[in-house]
């Protein structure tokens, strides 16, 4: 789906005013008014899923028959061996999946002897609606049989926050013009089976074994299935009943094998009748290998659905209602100006609320409970995303993230037993069951950072709880077995001064993987060590009895404390000096840089789908930057500039592969200054299934992009930072709203956060008196009182232009023509093909690279000796036209436009790939119109890398944003963005869309244009 088409519309003509369609948008619902194609049913089903934490079903219609319409649950997941060819000590030896339990959406609607098929006959009117408010699912459907009589279908799905294992549905059938019998055929389908991978890794794996049925049972009363998986000896049982109204009456109950079961109920109809069936379905099941038997499980689901049918729909509806308004009251969310942004918002928000658990069962699934995508599997960011939102709207949703934690801490230890480490615990790379699931190391178990994402997130939750009981059960192990994998997997290098150094790990970014020191996990890592010894300070102070029982259960001693606060001390974090920026780990600035324009074309499909993973770890490529997202979840240390120079760079080298990424360089941008920037990564996070911006949204919705979209909201916009253990803001308003408001949960307060252009209002709305930072001033909330803070102006001011910094080539003069022609000559000459397609992919690449270009049409192959001897054949051609080159060939207006920079007090440099630049500019007359020439002769890296231009401003002694460069080339513009420059365009805008500024030649190039 292109970018910005959303599945989801209002019922606005296409015509209407952009007023009137905002006007039209509840903020409140999420509605589709039109007929689903095909290819948007399997997304609407992700977006419109209902969950609750434990229990997930997918958005599809009750009468339809989409194979990909499931139910899952958090507890019933299945182990599968992993095969290899060549296995290694500590490979992953199984995976689980998270597999499809028996789906009780289905009714289908028999007319006499005939099945409604809605893939006939005509669709009159469609809505269906996802009521935020309620946690509702709702649908209304005018349908004419191929025969021509009419139907309205009326569906209404909830899935109980107060029930964890409970579907309810009341689905009504009313005849427009139908007259005869109609039977309501309600099923219980138990033959899904889990997604094959096929050519996606994002999907899922290849299942040995699933649920299979061990016993079937139906009759007036009850349905039920018995089923067991072959590996994970999960046993589960599932049921439905229902309350029929007046009208309806049982006929049958059908047992299908292996498929399921069925009740029907039948009735006679004349227009304007309706029939209603109340549709509950309930689960049981056990724990792997547990003891639950069938009997105890069927029992359970008796008991469920008996308690189910006790009180009305209605009742149910409005208790789920209750349970949705307490979260909604907790998040205070809404946007003056912007209901589509405020309803996506929420949209978010509401499916991270009904995708995480209170009992400590389970974590954030990477897809939640909405289908199959990872295949159930909990990550990183469950802690690095999700909980942070949920510690501040919902905490008990947060305490249960950590308690699942705490409770696989044993599986932990196992991890790191086989990944050689003697002692404490390494959390699994991806997992359901707390063992590793992943069959690839170099992204899967070297991702060590899992360590320091957990650390993070206990931190937060209890500097916003207080909660120490977390600590004192558990989650103080937790934190000290962690910390001691850092002192295994890192050490002290005396070739680094002694620093400690963590070696062979991958970070976030798995674009590039087993790297040594990678700044994300080392600074995590330093942040946790630290953590971890404040932690044992407190405990011994405050709970002395409690500490020393843990510290006797894992042998912990004040040596070892005292070693984790010497490693973070001396933790490996350079800084480049030529770049003044944070390598993301020792080699990634010195690999040649991808060439993501000619990847930008391939739709959704990330380059993980496109290239060989040794093609990505070769070069300067991100997926996600590590090196923002460590400034995102501990960067209050680290100064504004240095978070700038850092954005400026790595948004050059980040092609957003990752749906982690928008919301990271959104939170960034906001705190530097890039306003324009952080509104239009937010929008990205904001919307990553709305418009379905990666392709997959039909494999269920990104659980940390929506969570993305919160933090940009409120640690972005808002500010919003644990400083401290005090909720510290900074606001900053989108020009495109009027005002927003949030609110958070900071201990036993309610905060209220709201912002408009006169202004910041803090409201402590409940609680006791509070302290906040507001942009670092320390301020004391009352309960009930409004305190006013001006709107401190924090976009970035625009740099005072102190420089240009020109190309040559195409720029100044055509010399393109002539190396063309040279390059033309040489491959005439070794029998090479060239064509203009070749010559445009040599422009503003160095000798070297173009001769490589050259030769990869070559029929031969060359030693380094032929290569050199070629292309010291093709500059002799070069060099004789330019021999004759003089002020004559300075392309129209290039004399005048650099004068005219001169003129205005600002220097001037050249940044050219020839290694003639020099003599070009003797021969063309303007050598002393240059303050700075830079050439290929000085760097060693070509464009696209930024050393050109960052050269270029240091011999000028300027500052790169203090500087403007201007190019020709798509590799000249993406150096001059790396460089943190401006760049402008000089060319055709198809080739050169990246420029901020696009002229069709020098001539038109005005200085004053760019003087601020």
């Amino acid at each position: 789906m292109p970018r910005g088409e959303s599945v989801l519309s209002h019922d606005v003509p296409s015509h209407a005013t952009d007023t009137a369609r905002q006007a039209s948008i509840d903020p409140w619902r999420m509605v589709i008014a039109h007929r689903p194609t095909e290819s948007e049913q399997a997304r609407l089903e992700s977006l419109f899923a209902l969950a609750n934490g434990t229990l997930g079903v997918r958005g599809g219609l009750e009468e339809g028959r989409s194979p990909t319409q499931g139910s899952f649950l958090t507890g019933v997941w299945e182990r599968t061996p992993i095969e290899y060819h060549e296995r290694f000590p500590g490979f992953a030896r199984t995976t689980d999946t998270r597999v499809p339990v028996p789906d009780g959406t289905r009714i289908g609607v028999r007319l006499g002897e005939t099945l409604v098929d809605l893939n006939e006959g005509e669709w009159l009117s469609f809505e269906q609606t996802l009521d935020l408010r309620a946690g509702c699912l709702q649908r209304t459907l005018h349908w004419r049989s191929p025969t021509g009589v009419t139907l309205q279908f009326d569906a209404e799905r909830i899935v109980p926050l107060h029930t964890h294992s409970l579907v309810c549905i009341r689905f009504r059938v009313t005849s427009i013009d139908y007259s005869g019998p109609i039977t309501l055929e309600s099923a219980l389908v138990a033959n899904n089976v889990a997604a094959a991978q096929g050519d996606d890794p994002r999907i899922g794996a290849r299942i040995e074994g699933g649920l299979s049925i061990t016993a079937s049972d139906t009759d007036e009363t009850l349905a039920s299935i018995c089923q067991r998986t072959r590996n994970s000896h999960i046993r589960l049982a599932s049921g439905q009943r229902h309350r029929i109204a007046q009208g309806l009456h049982f006929v049958r109950a059908i047992i299908e094998d292996g498929q399921g079961v069925q009740q029907h109920y039948t009735a006679d109809m004349q227009p304007h009748d309706s029939v209603v069936l109340e549709k509950y379905v309930a689960y049981a099941w056990s724990q792997p290998e547990g003891k639950d038997t069938e009997t105890a499980l069927l029992h359970h689901v008796a008991a469920t659905l008996e308690n189910a049918l006790s009180q009305s729909f209605d009742a149910h509806r409005a208790d789920q209602a209750n349970a949705c308004d307490t979260f909604w009251r907790e998040a205070d969310v809404s946007i003056d100006g912007a209901p589509d942004i405020e309803q996506a918002l929420r949209f978010n928000l509401f499916h991270l609320l009904q995708s995480t658990g209170r009992d400590g069962s389970g974590s954030a699934a990477a897809k939640g409970l909405t289908g199959e995508g990872y295949e159930g599997h909990y990550f990183w960011d469950a802690e690095a995303f999700i909980l942070p939102v949920l510690a501040l709207t919902s905490p008990e949703q947060a305490r249960s993230m950590l308690q699942y934690r705490v409770n696989t801490l044993d599986r932990a230890r196992a991890h790191a037993r086989e990944m050689n480490h003697p002692l404490g615990a390494l959390y699994a790379w991806r997992t359901i069951s707390g063992d590793e699931c992943s069959a690839y190391f170099p992204s899967g178990s070297a991702q060590y950072h899992i360590n320091g994402a957990i650390a993070f997130a206990i931190r937060l939750y209890v500097d916003a709880t207080g909660d120490t009981g977390l600590l004192v059960n558990g989650g103080a192990e937790v934190l000290f077995e962690m910390a001691r994998i850092w002192m295994q997997a890192g050490s002290y290098n005396p070739r680094r001064g002694n620093a400690f150094c963590i070696c062979q790990v991958t970070g976030p970014d798995e674009y590039t993987a087993l790297v040594d020191n990678n700044y994300y996990t080392n600074h995590m890592a330093q942040q946790h060590l630290r953590y971890a010894a404040v932690v044992a300070a407190q405990l011994a102070n405050d709970h002395p009895d409690e500490f020393a029982r843990i510290a006797a259960s894992i042998h912990l001693s004040e040596k070892e404390i005292a070693a984790w606060l010497s490693a973070a001390d001396a933790m490996y974090l350079p800084v480049d000096p030529a770049l003044n920026i944070f390598p993301q780990d020792d080699d990634f600035l010195d690999k040649p840089r991808l060439a993501i324009a000619q990847h930008s074309t391939h739709g959704h499909r990330p380059l993980l789908l496109q290239l060989h993973p040794l093609t990505i770890y070769r070069h300067q490529v991100c997926k996600q930057a590590d090196v923002l997202q460590a400034f995102v979840l501990a960067g209050n240390a680290i100064d504004k500039d240095s978070k700038r120079r850092n954005f400026d760079y790595y948004e050059g080298v980040t092609v957003h592969d990752s749906t982690l990424s928008a919301s990271t360089f959104s939170i960034v941008a906001s705190e530097v200054g890039y306003a324009d920037k952080a509104y239009k990564y937010f929008l990205d996070t904001l919307r990553v299934d709305l418009d379905n911006l990666h392709g997959n949204t039909s494999h269920g919705v990104h659980m940390a992009a929506m969570a993305g979209s919160w933090l940009a909201f409120a640690w972005g916009f808002g500010g919003m930072r644990s400083v401290n253990g005090r909720p510290s803001f900074a606001p900053t308003l989108p020009a495109a709203w009027r005002g927003y408001q949030f609110g958070i949960r900071w201990r036993n307060s309610h905060i209220r956060v709201s912002v408009t252009k006169s202004g910041v209002d803090y409201v402590l709305r409940e609680g006791t008196p509070t302290e906040i930072l507001h942009h670092g001033k320390l301020l004391v909330l009352s309960p009930g009182q409004t305190v006013s803070m001006p709107l401190q102006a924090t976009a970035l001011p625009s740099p005072t232009l102190k420089g240009v910094i020109f190309d040559l080539d195409g720029v100044i003069a055509d010399t393109a023509v002539v190396h063309h022609a040279a390059w033309k000559k040489l491959a005439s000459e070794a029998g090479i093909p060239f064509d203009d397609s070749v010559g445009e992919r040599l422009k503003g690449v160095d000798r070297r690279g173009s001769l490589d270009i050259l030769l990869e049409k070559s029929a031969r192959t060359y030693s380094e000796a032929e290569k050199e001897a070629l292309a010291t054949r093709k500059n002799t051609y070069y060099r004789e036209q330019i021999e004759r080159f003089g002020p004559q060939n300075l392309l129209p207006g290039a004399r005048k436009a650099i004068e005219s920079v001169r003129h205005a007090g600002m220097k001037t440099a050249l940044a050219s790939a020839s290694r003639n630049a020099s003599l070009l500019l003797e021969r063309l007359g303007i050598a002393d119109l240059f303050d700075y020439v830079v050439d290929a002769n000085h760097i060693g890296r070509a464009k696209p890398d930024p050393e050109i231009f960052l050269a270029a401003a240091r011999g000028l002694g300027l500052a790169p944003s203090e500087c403007l460069g201007v190019e020709d080339a798509a590799a000249g513009i993406a150096s001059i963005h790396s460089a943190g420059m401006k760049a402008v365009g000089i060319g055709h805008a198809q080739a050169l869309a990246g420029a901020d500024v696009l002229l069709p030649n020098v001539a038109a190039f005005d200085i004053s244009l760019f003087k601020t």
